[in-house]
């Protein structure tokens, strides 16, 4: 029996465990440091990014990483406002996916909602119905959406006027090598607005895609619409 044993055993690490095990020291090193894909669990980013998709990561977009570390071996770029991100909170170190709206130098301040970024307020016009209907329609009446133009850019956001949040605060300075990142679902974000500032260190990489989305609300169907979709 011992010779069968060690017979099968060796068939078993040569067949399935020895090929398992080099496709994992390929592949888990590749996504710490060169590109990864994040599941999106909650509506934060809404109505850009809904519950169900699977956002491409670039790693390498800003820099180079150590595997499984933030230590960073070169860098090439930084984030700039706008971006869509994966950062560590500040507050619980989870992942989280959220949008640049300030960068290192920027003054910035909320009233109302309205952001204003170094003396500059965001203006606000219709979002297309197309992004709206994202939302499911018995939801919409309760939300305002709108696309949000400010220093160049826009994209879009959605408020909500019957839940409590932070929508103002006295402008502040935000200090070398950090940022300030806030959900495109503004009522509904924990973000920079309770953590504070996102330091250089802690921002993952830029998400500029959904690589496919599978509906929560509707058996996991997939919503082919929005399968390698760029994000704005």
């Amino acid at each position: 029996m011992l010779p069968k044993l060690k017979s099968a055993l060796k068939r078993f690490w040569k067949q399935w465990a020895r090929p398992i095990l080099v496709a994992i020291a390929i592949v888990c090193p590749l996504r710490s440091s060169i590109a990864d894909w994040n599941d999106v669990p909650t509506g934060s980013m809404k109505p850009t990014i809904l519950e169900g998709d699977r956002i491409f990561v670039n790693k390498l977009a800003y820099d180079l990483k150590i595997p499984f570390t933030t230590w960073h071996i070169a860098q090439w770029g930084n984030p700039e406002r706008g971006d869509i991100v994966v950062c560590y909170s500040p507050a619980d170190r989870k992942r989280l996916v959220k949008r640049i709206v300030a960068i290192p130098g920027d003054n910035l301040s909320m009233q109302s909602s309205r952001l204003v970024v170094n003396g500059r307020s965001a203006h606000y016009a219709t979002l297309d119905q197309k992004v709206v209907d994202g939302i499911p329609k018995e939801e919409q009446p309760f939300h305002v959406f709108a696309e949000e133009y400010i220093s160049g850019q826009s994209h879009p956001v959605m408020f909500t006027p019957s839940k409590r949040s932070p929508r103002s605060f006295n402008p502040i300075a935000v200090p070398e090598g950090q940022y300030v990142v806030m959900g495109d679902n503004r009522d509904n974000s924990f973000d920079s607005r309770l953590f504070g500032f996102v330091d250089r260190k802690k921002i993952v990489g830029k998400a500029p895609a959904v690589v496919v989305s599978f509906n929560r609300d509707n058996y996991y169907l997939p919503r082919r619409d929005r399968w390698l979709k760029k994000l704005p």
